[in-house]
């Protein structure tokens, strides 16, 4: 492909552009969404989520995560993580209606590294690598969980504290000792907010966590552990329970999918 000088105008017909990112601290993306463009979440390196109206997504490396335009997300990045953030203009065919994850073929990651890299290609060639790119990108089946935040004051301290720590088996009584409201109270206001009792979104919750942990490829005695399981037979039982799924089954799942990005 042939190079030409930089050219503000060049910049106008650019349809796909991506960002890097390398953290070294937390960091986290309130919910917004893009009127104009879908975006390509891949090439991550530590732990890196998307929660969206489609669910709760933890992105391996060896996949990438499709938002189509439009869609309210919100992203966060734990420490040590690098990923590339890829904005695809609307004109351009979305690949799915919903988010979605995808398996990104080698060609693909050097195609997208090539247009970073050399921003001033020829229009033609460039629209053609554009193309290209979102043509060979392919949805591919991951677990995913849905899990409404509170709203109140109470609840929500409540809710940011299990998915911090969600080994932490305190009652809805201690909870709401804590908070500041009855245990009734308490209750009623997960049931009102998110549709769950308390109990059965602390599960949901661990089950969170758990994806983000595994797809970052810690054991599942790592998980269950930091989950809040007393062994890795129970943490199994309720991951199958709640995902339809083992732990293994779902690293399975991750590796066939990785195996249609090579």
């Amino acid at each position: 492909m042939s190079l030409i000088g930089p050219d503000p105008a060049e910049s106008l017909v650019w349809r796909i552009d991506t960002n890097s990112f390398d953290l070294t601290d937390h960091v986290e993306w309130e919910s917004h969404s893009h009127a104009d463009r879908h975006e390509l979440l891949w090439g991550t390196r530590g732990a890196l989520s998307a929660e969206t109206t489609d669910g709760y997504f933890a992105i391996p490396g060896s996949l990438g995560l499709w938002i189509p335009a439009g869609t309210e997300h919100r992203v966060a990045a734990a420490p040590g993580t690098t990923f590339r953030c890829t904005f695809i203009d609307a004109d351009l065919p979305s690949i799915a209606a919903t988010t979605t994850a995808v398996a990104i073929p080698e060609v693909v990651r050097v195609v997208l590294e090539r247009l970073e890299a050399a921003p001033y290609l020829a229009p033609s060639p460039r629209r053609h690598a554009e193309e290209l790119t979102v043509s060979l990108l392919e949805p591919v089946e991951v677990s995913t969980i849905d899990l409404p935040l509170p709203l109140d004051m109470r609840t929500r301290q409540v809710a940011q504290a299990l998915l911090s720590d969600p080994a932490d088996d305190r009652s809805i009584e201690d909870w709401g000792r804590h908070v500041g409201a009855s245990a009734r109270n308490l209750s009623r206001l997960f049931v009102a907010e998110t549709g769950l009792s308390f109990s059965t979104w602390r599960t949901r919750a661990r089950m969170r966590r758990a994806i983000e942990w595994l797809a970052a490829d810690h054991t599942v005695a790592y998980v269950s552990r930091r989950s809040g399981y007393s062994t890795p037979s129970a943490f199994v039982q309720a991951f199958r329970r709640e995902l339809g799924r083992t732990p293994g089954e779902f690293a399975s799942m991750r590796s066939d999918a990785a195996k249609k990005s090579a």
